[in-house]
């Protein structure tokens, strides 16, 4: 049963990763941010929910600048 789970969660994930490359996520001329690795890494985690309309996105806040 345990072997069974894990199969289901990675072709989960493999789907998810379809997903994301098929956005674009993976392209080399973007920037990472916590925004694009946030979206990145949700894409990835929604796997097959990314086809029937869940568009995952992520709002970073910006942290806090270190006192002087």
């Amino acid at each position: 049963m345990r072997g069974l789970f894990g199969l289901v969660v990675a072709i989960w994930l493999v789907i998810g990763l379809i997903a994301a490359f098929q956005r674009g996520y993976f392209g080399d001329d973007r920037d990472v941010s916590c925004k694009t690795f946030g979206d990145t890494a949700l894409t990835v985690v929604a796997g097959p929910l990314n086809y029937i309309g869940v568009n995952p996105k992520i709002q970073c806040k910006d942290a806090p600048e270190p006192s002087r």
